[in-house]
């Protein structure tokens, strides 16, 4: 599954932005703050704070790292699953991985396993051990208290489920799914900046991650 489109093929594009009345807001809000410092002076802050967190829920959201592995090709290099996905907010085509919000009632490791069926047809099994699910991690602590764990998941590319998978996006997601090696992650986004894209900071970070491995020789 490659990378096809470029971000001049999506005609979507900003139309108007205008002040939101907080009484209209159904997926987020702005707060102000009052908190002491550590030396004990009151000060202010502006927050913005997601309304969709399921109750009793101590997280938004999840991000899937979808790893395909291939075990009848033990030598072929591993592809991370990414996708293509227009943002109104970033007025332009995100490379983004597979993510979504909590449902009420599932785990983190269900919500993972869902959102990546629903957006790329791949069926994946979350890896075992303490890796498989990360600590809660903030998005920008600094500017609102969304918050998400990160899900590893292998896709195991010998099942008959996983030869031609298909998409059931929900209405309005127009979401083009690919594949690219892992080990080039960090080259793939320069690339994908220098064409267009812009970059979800997740993708940025793992691609970070793979080259500080590789030029450190951390594995």
């Amino acid at each position: 599954m490659g990378s096809s489109s470029k971000p001049s093929d999506n005609p979507s594009k900003v139309i108007k932005t205008e002040p939101l009345d907080y009484k209209d807001a159904k997926w987020a809000t702005l707060v102000s703050i009052t908190f002491k410092d550590p030396e004990g002076k009151e000060r202010l802050w502006e927050s913005a704070e997601r309304l969709t967190r399921p109750k009793g829920c101590d997280l938004d959201a999840i991000g899937v790292a979808a790893i395909l592995d291939y075990p009848n090709e033990p030598h072929k290099t591993p592809h991370i699953v990414l996708q293509k996905q227009w943002r109104a907010p970033a007025d332009a085509v995100v490379i983004e991985i597979p993510a979504g919000l909590m449902d009420d009632g599932e785990s983190a490791e269900e919500c993972a396993l869902r959102e990546l069926k629903e957006e790329t047809g791949y069926v994946g099994k979350v890896i075992e051990g303490s890796f498989g699910v990360s600590p809660i991690m903030f998005n920008d602590p600094g500017f609102c208290n969304t918050n998400l764990k990160m899900i590893q998941v292998t896709v195991d590319m010998s099942l008959p489920e996983n030869q031609n998978p298909q998409p059931n996006l929900e209405p309005g997601e127009f979401i083009e799914t690919f594949t690219v090696p892992l080990t080039g992650l960090y080259e793939e986004c320069v690339k994908f900046e220098k064409e267009g894209y812009v970059l979800d900071a997740r993708v940025g970070t793992l691609a970070q991650g793979v080259e500080f491995a590789k030029r450190w020789k951390l594995a």
